[in-house]
């Protein structure tokens, strides 16, 4: 008897886990664009490759960091991987103040050098530190310091938290690869492998 039971459970638990997952992955697909073309979403990488990557990031993200390397890597090796940075600053003051910057920067058309720089400082970010990073990557720090302040750009993050919230992201880095949230850990996720997979699932 108790094995019947425990087999039941195990079958609930299953159904109750590919009910979860189906439901998340419908829930991506109907903000697909919104992920993808949102004014908080920065495109690097192909904008029209086969394969998307996107990636809910914070500046101040020890964990963010860490996959950055790997992450240019692979639009490096694979010229069909559109990478989407979608900006989620939750951890930090500066978190907030460095999304900012870096949408503001995309005005000046520096986003990648400036969104590389950012990942690539080491040490405590600070508001000084964001602004020399700004000026050391080309940017009109004026210029940053007024569009920073324009009403598109608190538009655009408060835009990215409630996506985050429809899809209930609470954490960085979080990815989402091929339209399917990634569970595991950024620390041992091998992105050319998830990468390889989610094209082969596409066709």
């Amino acid at each position: 008897m108790q094995a019947r039971i425990d087999k039941a459970i195990e079958a609930y638990a299953t159904k109750q886990k590919a009910d979860a997952e189906r439901a998340l992955d419908q829930a991506i697909a109907a903000r697909a664009s919104a992920l993808v073309n949102g004014a908080g979403s920065q495109v690097l990488g192909n904008p029209k490759g086969d394969v998307t990557v996107i990636e809910f990031s914070d500046y101040t993200c020890p964990f963010c960091k860490a996959a950055e390397p790997r992450l240019q890597q692979l639009i490096r090796d694979d010229k069909n991987v559109k990478l989407v940075v979608i900006e989620f600053p939750i951890l930090r003051h500066e978190s907030l103040v460095a999304a900012k910057a870096s949408l503001a920067s995309a005005r000046q058309g520096k986003y990648a050098p400036f969104h590389q720089a950012l990942m690539g400082f080491r040490g405590q970010l600070t508001e000084p530190a964001i602004f020399d990073v700004a000026k050391e990557s080309g940017l009109d720090t004026e210029r940053l310091r007024r569009d920073m302040d324009a009403p598109e750009i608190a538009a655009a993050i408060i835009g990215n938290f409630n996506l985050a919230r429809a899809l209930r992201i609470t954490s960085t880095p979080t990815f989402i690869i091929g339209n399917r949230m990634v569970t595991e850990s950024s620390a041992t996720l091998d992105f050319v492998k998830t990468v390889a997979a989610a094209r082969a699932a596409a066709k």
